[in-house]
C-alpha cells in the first residue's frame, strides 16, 4: 500500500506546529527568564539650586484696583510681584505684614480703619509668575475699612504691606 501525499503533509504540518508551539513556549520561557533574572547597577547626581526672593514692587503707572474704598466696605488690592528666577515660579499666598497707611497727601487719615484680608492659600486661580518677569496681582475683595476710619482719610490711598510667598 503506498501513502498519499496527503497524509504526509498533514502529518509534517503536525509535526511542524508542534515543535513551533514548543519553541515559541521556550523561546517564551527563556525570555522571561531573561527579563527576571537581569540585575544593573549605575550611580546618578543632581543638584539644587537656590530659589531667589520673589519681591513685591512699586505699582507702576495704570497699575491699581478699579474700586473705591469706604467706611464699612472692602475694595481691590493691585500687587506687583517680579521673579528674578531663571524659571517660572507659581504664587502661592500673599499675606497681610503690617498696619495700612495714607498717602503723605493726608495727614490728617490718623486712623486708618484699613486692614488687608487675606485671601485663601493656595492662591485661586493660580498666579504664575514667568522667569525673569514681573506680573500685576489683583485680588478682589483684600482690603477692608472699618467704620472706625478717620475723615481726613477720604480720598486717600493706601498702601498695606504684605509678604508673597512663592513656590517652583
Amino acid at each position: 500500500m503506498t501513502r498519499t501525499p496527503r497524509k504526509t503533509s498533514r502529518r509534517l504540518a503536525a509535526r511542524t506546529a508542534a515543535a513551533t508551539v514548543a519553541l515559541c513556549i521556550a523561546t517564551g520561557a527563556g525570555g522571561a527568564y531573561a527579563y527576571w533574572a537581569t540585575a544593573g547597577a549605575g550611580s546618578g547626581s543632581a543638584t539644587n539650586g537656590t530659589m531667589e526672593t520673589v519681591t513685591v514692587e512699586a505699582l507702576v503707572a495704570g497699575d491699581g484696583p478699579q474700586g473705591t474704598l469706604v467706611p464699612g466696605g472692602t475694595a481691590d488690592v493691585a500687587v506687583r510681584a517680579f521673579n528674578p528666577n531663571a524659571s517660572a515660579v507659581q504664587v502661592y499666598a500673599i499675606r497681610g505684614n503690617g498696619a495700612a497707611t495714607a498717602d503723605a497727601n493726608h495727614p490728617g487719615c490718623t486712623t486708618t480703619g484699613v486692614a488687608f484680608v487675606d485671601p485663601a492659600a493656595p492662591l485661586a486661580p493660580t498666579v504664575t509668575i514667568p522667569a525673569n518677569s514681573s506680573v500685576l496681582i489683583t485680588l478682589p475683595g483684600a482690603a477692608a475699612m472699618s467704620m472706625a476710619s478717620s475723615s481726613g482719610c477720604q480720598g486717600a490711598t493706601f498702601s498695606l504691606p504684605v509678604t508673597l510667598e512663592a513656590r517652583k
